[in-house]
C-alpha cells in the first residue's frame, strides 16, 4: 500500500516507465491507447489540488475514462461510511480507484473490499508514495543519480506522510537522508523507519548544520490542520527565523544543490520567495513530473486487483 511495499527494483522500474511516459508531455498529442476502455474513479475525501488533477491527466492520456469524486459531494459527508462507498463505487465496475483520505491505512481498508485495484493517493500519517516517486524522479533528473546524494528532508517531520515515504523511497535508491526539524515535529527513532538501511539516515534539529554540503534539500510546511497542540509550534515569525531556508542558508549547501517542496508552499514561512523561485528550485518540475509517475502507476495497475 505504499513504498514499503516496494523493492529497488520496483521503484526503478516505476521511474523507468515515467521516463518513457514524461515526453509525452511536449508532444503535440497527447494520448496513449494503454487504458482505452479502463475507468478510473478518483475518491479524493481529503483537500488536493495537485495529487488529484495530475491523476486525473495521467488517466486521461492514458485514454481511461476518469470520474472525479470530491469528499463535499460524496455521501461520506450524510454518514455512509468509507467501506460503503467504496463497495457502491466498485459495484460500477471501475477498473481502478485511487483514493485519497485523512485516515492512515484508509486504501488498505478499502482493497480488502473491492475488486478493483487501489491506489493510495495519500493517507492521513501513512505515506504517499506516488509524492515520492515524482521526487525521485525529479532528483534524477536535475542529478543524473540519486545513489550517494545527500538529501536534507526539513519541515514538520511528525505529521509529514511525503517525508516518511520519502524516508523509505530515497534510502532503497541509495541515497543518505538527512531528516530536520524542531525537537517536537520529528518523531523519535524515525531513522528506523528505514530497516537496514537506517544507518543511511541522520536526525538533526539545527538546520544549518543540516545543510552544510547537501545535494537535495525538500522543504516542508508545517501542517497545522494536523497539529494536536498548539504548543508543539511557535509563531511563524520565529520558526521562519529558525527553520525557514533562505539565500544565506542555501549557500551551505553544494554549489549545484536543487531545492524541492511538495506544495503547498507558505512562502515566507518554510521557504523565502526568492528561493522558492530562484534558479535553483525544481518545484514546477516536481509537478510536471506528477503527471508521468501517476501515468506510469495507472498503466502499472490498470485492471488489476493490487494497490500501489
Amino acid at each position: 500500500m505504499g513504498i514499503e511495499g516496494l523493492s529497488a527494483a520496483d521503484l526503478e522500474a516505476l521511474l523507468a516507465s515515467a521516463e518513457s511516459y514524461a515526453a509525452l508531455a511536449e508532444a503535440p498529442e497527447k494520448k496513449l491507447p494503454t487504458l482505452k476502455g479502463r475507468t478510473v474513479i478518483n475518491l479524493f475525501l481529503e483537500a488536493s489540488t495537485r495529487t488529484r488533477t495530475s491523476f486525473e491527466i495521467a488517466a486521461k492520456r492514458l485514454s481511461a475514462d476518469a470520474v472525479n469524486v470530491a469528499g463535499a459531494s460524496s455521501s461520506t459527508t450524510k454518514g455512509e461510511t468509507l467501506v460503503d462507498t467504496a463497495r457502491n463505487l466498485d459495484a460500477m465496475h471501475p477498473d481502478v480507484i485511487v483514493l485519497r483520505h485523512s485516515a492512515s491505512g484508509a486504501a488498505h481498508l478499502i482493497a480488502r473490499h473491492v475488486r478493483a485495484a487501489v491506489v493510495n493517493a495519500g493517507d492521513g500519517l501513512h505515506e504517499h508514495p506516488s509524492q515520492a516517486l515524482l521526487d525521485a524522479a525529479t532528483i534524477r533528473k536535475a542529478k543524473g543519480r540519486i545513489a550517494g546524494l545527500d538529501v536534507a528532508i526539513c519541515g514538520d517531520i511528525a505529521h509529514s506522510r511525503v517525508a516518511r515515504s520519502n524516508l523509505l523511497c530515497l534510502t532503497r535508491l541509495g541515497a543518505r537522508v538527512r531528516v530536520v526539524g524542531m525537537g517536537t515535529l520529528v518523531p523519535r527513532g524515525i531513522e528506523t523507519m528505514a530497516g537496514d538501511l537506517a544507518s543511511q539516515v541522520t536526525v538533526h534539529t539545527n538546520l544549518d548544520e543540516a545543510l552544510e554540503g547537501a545535494d537535495v534539500v525538500m522543504m516542508l510546511r508545517i501542517q497545522t490542520e494536523r497539529l494536536a497542540q498548539a504548543s508543539l509550534f511557535p509563531t511563524s515569525r520565529e520558526y521562519s527565523r529558525t527553520f525557514g531556508l533562505n539565500a544565506g542558508r542555501l549557500a551551505r549547501t553544494k554549489g549545484d544543490a536543487i531545492v524541492m517542496h511538495p506544495g503547498p508552499v507558505n512562502r515566507g514561512v518554510e521557504l523565502a520567495p526568492d528561493v522558492a523561485d530562484g534558479p535553483r528550485s525544481v518545484i514546477l518540475q516536481q509537478v510536471s513530473w506528477g503527471v508521468a509517475v501517476r501515468m506510469a502507476i495507472l498503466a502499472a495497475v490498470g485492471g488489476r486487483k493490487d494497490a500501489a
